[in-house]
């Protein structure tokens, strides 16, 4: 018996993915048509012997993730429940706390995943790669190749080139460590749970005693949440590394974070291409009395659009969206209820929901694609400002927001409600 954990965080300050997380939670974004966890959901009910999917974060129960998992439930025929942390308790933090449901049943493992990530989950090929490996070891951490420079962005691992063990882990290193790099994807046995509860043992010792001064007046601070806050990345893989507990499956096929809005596109780009060999009823097809498809289209039944308009490569267009004729629309993502009016041009963005983009106008981006040239290249993340100005990236349109006609808006993001009366470029619209 299998069980699978997918680690969907929280609400969070300052995030990349603003202003589009303000209308839903970051992992029900939609991503080359659906939300960015079914993708992970998808996976995950494809491996034999799946018995539960359990989502864990710090999001307030909402009608949006409810319905989600409601409907998740009845297309895929699996249990998926959603366990919420009373604080952001790290990656590992969390499967302890409710380590007691994860067990419940008596699974043999189970996988755990980090929902920001987009990937082909390879898992029936990690399972086979744990069961050939003994039953010894404790956890399979999912790797891919990155190039030199950016894997000091990342989890870098050092196996064994024999044996594929891991003999050392640095989270982000300031040097070169490895060019292999961790995907947030692993399958754990039970026994990583004792490895956790040693650590989270430690830093009750180590933290008991610790308190603070606040206005002159001594008061001991929430020891609890302190001393449960366990990473994986830091805590766990550095200590087992070199024991023979841990081993690393490198996937040759494709896997990308998902940081920003930027990387959403790119993400929605390679699921998309996927579709051919899983979903390929989700793609767009050329045929009389439709719109012009090129490359990979996903359309939503419910969208209205013009014979006249040409969509793709890589666009996505959600419920209700109306596309005018003589519409162009590329590498885009366009939400729930957007309209564009006659011959207006998209290219590289996001057009939030029940969002306007007059006639004649352009809303245009930059991609932050990774280096087509390099094979093991990434996605930079993005940083929100440069040499004093605002980093060109793609353009976001926040939720109905209202672009009139003939104007252009290139390399900005457009917070929610905002009418505009003129072109902007590299602005952020308040």
């Amino acid at each position: 018996m299998l069980k699978a954990i997918i680690l969907i965080g929280g609400p969070q300050k300052g995030t990349r993915f603003r202003p589009l997380s303000f209308e839903v939670p970051k992992p029900l974004f939609p991503v080359a048509g659906v939300p960015m966890l079914q993708h992970h959901i998808e996976a995950c009910a494809q491996v034999p012997d799946m018995k539960e999917i359990i989502l864990i974060g710090f999001y307030q129960p909402n009608d949006e993730l409810n319905r989600f998992i409601s409907s998740a439930q009845q297309e895929l025929k699996i249990p998926i429940r959603y366990l919420q942390e009373f604080a952001a308790l790290g990656t590992g933090g969390g499967i302890y706390h409710f380590r007691d449901q994860i067990l419940s049943g008596g699974p043999a493992a189970f996988f755990l995943m980090n929902a920001d990530v987009c990937s082909e989950f390879p898992l029936q090929e990690m399972l086979r790669f744990h069961r050939q490996h003994g039953e010894n070891h404790c956890g399979v951490l999912l790797g891919t190749t990155a190039n030199r420079t950016q894997s000091l962005n990342y989890g870098c691992i050092v196996e064994n080139h024999e044996t594929n063990e891991v003999l050392h882990f640095v989270e982000k290193p300031s040097t070169f460590v490895s060019d292999i790099i961790n995907c947030g994807i692993y399958l754990f046995t039970p026994d990583i749970f004792g490895h956790i509860g040693t650590v989270f043992q430690r830093n009750q010792q180590e933290r008991i005693q610790f308190t603070c001064i606040i206005i002159g007046q001594e008061e001991l601070t929430n020891g609890k949440q302190m001393h449960e806050v366990i990473r994986l990345e830091q805590d766990i893989f550095t200590t087992l590394a070199g024991q023979k507990k841990l081993f690393v499956y490198k996937t040759q096929h494709f896997w990308s974070q998902i940081k920003s809005a930027g990387s959403a596109i790119y993400a929605s780009r390679l699921y998309l291409k996927q579709y051919h060999q899983t979903h390929p009823e989700r793609l767009a097809t050329n045929q009389d009395g439709t719109p012009k498809i090129i490359g990979d289209v996903y359309i939503h039944p419910t969208a209205n659009i013009d014979p006249s308009a040409v969509l793709g490569p890589n666009v996505s267009v959600g419920k209700g969206v109306t596309i005018g004729g003589g519409v162009r629309v590329r590498e885009s993502i366009i939400l729930h209820g957007a309209m564009l009016q006659d011959h207006c041009c998209v290219l590289n963005s996001i057009v939030g929901w029940d969002s306007t983009v007059g006639k004649w106008a352009r809303v245009e981006g930059t991609p932050s694609d990774p280096n087509p040239n390099d094979p093991y290249a990434k996605i930079d993340s993005e940083t929100l400002f440069r040499d004093g100005g605002l980093t060109p990236s793609i353009t976001i349109l926040g939720c109905n927001v209202n672009i009139p006609s003939e104007v252009i808006i290139r390399n900005s993001i457009v917070l929610p409600h905002k009418d505009l009366n003129r072109s902007f470029q590299n602005q952020i619209i308040l």
